[in-house]
């Protein structure tokens, strides 16, 4: 079966979301360009991370070349479109910074078990070969980047608030806390 790759150079929209509540939630990245639409499953920590690594990279940039950064873009706080239909579960991030371009690409893989080395610590991110999984990439402007992040990082946040004395999340119900000697708070 030949890889599928979504491209989409300067969406419309790019923003992360979630399904669910707070302690059931599933997070999508979302991608719009015309009639085009594709959502993608991810993990919070892969937003987490994803969100901190362009936040790093958006300084970098800032440092060398201020001026990509000027031109904010509007805030997207809207929320995900509908319908919202999982394309794929991501396995990879790549995060690429284009300087020829002066873009940032972002390859979103989808997971595939047999790119997971033997002991388990090393995956594969995989070019444009005819086979492999899917593949949804994004060519965007380090302003949107960091419009994403910002938002990325307001979803993540948006969970569950944390436990004042051991810091795990709280659920409605309490939840054992390990400073309590398992006693529920």
């Amino acid at each position: 079966m030949s890889r599928i790759i979504h491209l989409f150079e300067n969406p419309e929209r790019f923003i992360v979301g979630t399904v669910g509540e707070p302690g059931d939630r599933t997070f999508f990245v979302q991608a719009k360009a015309g009639r085009r639409l594709i959502s993608v499953a991810v993990e919070k920590s892969q937003v987490l991370a994803l969100a901190e690594r362009i936040n790093f990279l958006i300084r970098e940039i800032n440092k060398t070349n201020p001026e990509l950064l000027r031109n904010k873009q509007p805030v997207d706080d809207k929320p995900m479109e509908a319908p919202i239909m999982e394309e794929f579960v991501v396995g990879i991030i790549g995060l690429i910074w284009l300087a020829d371009r002066e873009l940032i690409s972002m390859d979103f893989q989808a997971f595939d078990q047999s790119l997971i080395s033997d002991d388990g610590l090393e995956v594969e991110l995989l070019g444009e070969e005819d086979e492999g999984p899917d593949l949804l990439r994004l060519v965007i402007t380090p302003s949107s980047a960091e419009i994403f992040a910002d938002r990325a990082l307001k979803v993540v946040n948006a969970g569950r608030p944390p436990c004042i004395f051991c810091g795990l999340p709280l659920d409605a119900r309490g939840h054992v806390c390990p400073r309590a000697n398992g006693y529920r708070r």
